[in-house]
């Protein structure tokens, strides 16, 4: 169903605004952390390797014993545990973020909440 040419404007009003106000929050970066995509790579090789591990510790566990089998399965949940982390762990940038700031208009009195709120929290990371 398509929309009428009301509903069509607002929802081009809407994404003007959320481009406008809420991408530069979707898109900034958080300091100068960021995640590593190699580590991504890494970590999630070593999670499927403590996977492939547990697996392997489940299945072959008449073979090596329990006592082998729970050596080879706590090893195997620390190597996904070890993965998870490395994966999501941001790291520092080596190369300073660009200098170049924004500047803001003034704002008015009679701005929304939802703009006061996205400057203060603009200010807040800033000061960071």
């Amino acid at each position: 169903m398509p929309l009428s040419e009301q509903e069509q404007r607002m929802l081009d009003e809407m994404e003007r605004h959320l481009l406008q106000h809420d991408a530069d929050v979707v898109t900034a970066p958080s300091g100068d952390r960021a995640l590593s995509y190699r580590n991504l790579v890494y970590g999630a090789l070593l999670l499927l390797a403590g996977i492939g591990g547990l697996v392997a510790a489940v299945a072959a566990g008449d073979a090596i014993g329990v006592a082998g089998s729970i050596i080879v399965g706590v090893v195997a949940f620390l190597a996904m545990l070890g993965g998870a982390i490395l994966a999501f762990t941001p790291v520092r940038r080596t190369s300073a973020p660009s200098t170049s700031t924004k500047q803001r208009a003034p704002k008015s009195q009679d701005s929304s909440f939802m703009d006061r709120m996205n400057d203060r929290w603009d200010r807040r990371q800033d000061e960071r």
